[in-house]
This record gives C-alpha cells, sequence and structure tokens, in this order.
C-alpha cells in the first residue's frame, strides 16, 4: 500500500520559487507531480523512475521546475523557480508501481494535494 504526504506550497508573487516535498512509504517505481487549476483536468507536471534516471516535464515547466527524489528519506521534490499566475493549482504527489514513468496515465497513487496560489 503506497502513501503520500504533501508538504510546501502556499502563496508566492509571479516570478518568485516554491518547492514541495512528499513523503512515501511502500513500494514505488515512478514518483511524479501533478496539478489541477479550478474547473481545469488534472495534468502531469513532472516524473521520475524511483530508480534513477530521466526525469519528465510537462512543456508548461520546463526550464523552471525541478523535480528530485531523496531516496535515502523516500522523499520527492519539487523545486517551482520563476513561478507565474499560471501555475495557481493545487499540487498532488503521485505514483505508479510500473510502466514508462514520462506516461502520466501510469500514476494509480495520489497524495491529499497542496495548494500553490502565484500572485501578480
Amino acid at each position: 500500500q503506497v502513501r503520500l504526504v504533501e508538504s510546501g506550497g502556499g502563496s508566492v508573487q509571479a516570478g518568485g520559487s516554491l518547492s514541495l516535498s512528499c513523503a512515501a512509504s511502500g513500494y514505488t517505481y515512478c514518483m511524479g507531480w501533478f496539478r489541477q487549476a479550478p474547473g481545469k483536468q488534472r495534468e502531469g507536471v513532472a516524473g521520475l523512475r524511483t530508480g534513477g534516471g530521466s526525469a519528465y516535464y510537462a512543456d508548461s515547466v520546463k526550464g523552471r521546475f525541478t523535480i528530485s527524489r531523496d531516496n535515502a528519506q523516500k522523499t520527492l521534490y519539487l523545486l517551482m523557480d520563476s513561478l507565474k499566475p499560471e501555475d495557481t493549482a493545487m499540487y498532488y504527489c503521485a505514483a505508479g508501481v510500473y510502466g514508462w514513468c514520462g506516461d502520466w496515465t501510469m500514476y494509480k497513487t495520489w497524495g491529499q494535494g497542496t495548494q500553490v496560489t502565484v500572485t501578480s
């Protein structure tokens, strides 16, 4: 049974930075971050294979967001730089147990979410 608990988030002005963390328990093969803005579908933001290898990003965040993982602590991070108002959303940590970690449909387990608000 995978359990994911997010922390971080909050409110920041456009151009600022925020960092999210996700503590995981149980087996994971892929871990990633998704977000959902009001009235919009949930979308994949970034993902990686917990055993190492490439990270995957949505085009909208490439060059601004960085996903990383501390395997010893079983913690996933998302560093968000150059934030824009359109980045405002509920951010969810997610995990999958097989497959290509750049395929957002592989992620089946979700955390409770943490709010990120970017003001102009």
